[in-house]
């Protein structure tokens, strides 16, 4: 049986399992005619995932969901890669990073983007305590980068693909030129690393936002004639986060951003 990824191609999180997928000499399928809100919700989905989120990988073992978890046992499928560090140390840094990416980056991208985005409510507050905690941690990242090329150790690890796939929402959504220029060596990381062949070859080209997504309602006050369009743009973001349907309510904003 072939290992068969239950997602969106432009999903941030599927993107995890399908680089490392492409480090590590893995074959993997993307479900045939996946539609987000409508495949997730199928009884033979559900049983993978009660809670119908994506993505999930389907093995000869069986499913396998939450995307760190699916990138790690992709990793571990090839022996021979580096991909998860060559020593003790560089194996405990990987998940530190892991860890840093998830629970200080991606958390506060999300609660800066899913309110503009309509998926919860907007709170000025919030946001503003979002994006000081995003800052902070982009601080922190940004030292620690002054002197290293890759997270860990020479080379390209599972932590450099998780914690870049955790900030490709912020640089095509919300964080303009002028937001990053505050962090240059978390710039050129970020940029060193979506040029790679292996990303590029997963993740297309990648272009940094010019302005902040805007508020939801602001979209809503514009001319009923780009309707069209706006539509396929809301699309286009469903596609790259965890779940099309609107949700209100930290808890389930929490739930979708620790993946």
């Amino acid at each position: 049986m072939a290992l068969v990824l239950h997602a969106g191609r432009t999903n941030k999180n599927a993107l995890k399992v399908l680089l490392v997928a492409e480090y590590c000499g893995v074959d993997i399928e993307l479900a045939k005619n996946f539609q987000m809100g409508v495949s997730n919700k199928t009884p033979e989905f559900l049983k993978m995932n009660p809670l119908g989120k994506v993505p999930v990988l389907e093995t000869p073992d069986g499913p396998i969901f939450e995307s760190n978890a699916i990138a790690r046992y992709v990793a571990r499928l090839n022996a021979d890669n580096p991909i998860y560090g060559t020593s003790l140390i560089e194996y405990a840094h990987i998940e530190q990073w892991i860890d840093f990416a998830t629970i200080e980056i991606d958390p506060n991208i999300c609660r800066w983007f899913y309110p503009r985005a309509g998926y919860s409510l907007y709170n000025p507050q919030a946001e503003e305590d979002a994006i000081k905690l995003l800052k902070r941690a982009l601080g922190a990242l940004n030292i620690h980068l002054e002197t290293n090329t890759y997270l860990v150790g020479h080379g390209i690890t599972l932590a450099d693909i998780i914690m870049i796939c955790n900030l490709y929402l912020g640089f095509i959504r919300l964080m303009t030129k002028s937001f990053t220029s505050e962090f240059p060596h978390v710039e050129r990381y970020f940029w060193t690393m979506v040029n790679q062949p292996n990303f590029c070859k997963v993740m297309g080209k990648v272009e940094q936002t010019e302005s902040v997504h805007p508020l939801q309602s602001q979209i809503s006050t514009q001319s009923k004639l780009k309707e069209p369009k706006k539509e396929a743009k809301k699309q286009s973001i469903n596609s790259m986060i965890e779940d099309s349907e609107p949700f209100n309510g930290e808890a389930l904003l929490d739930a979708k951003c620790f993946k």
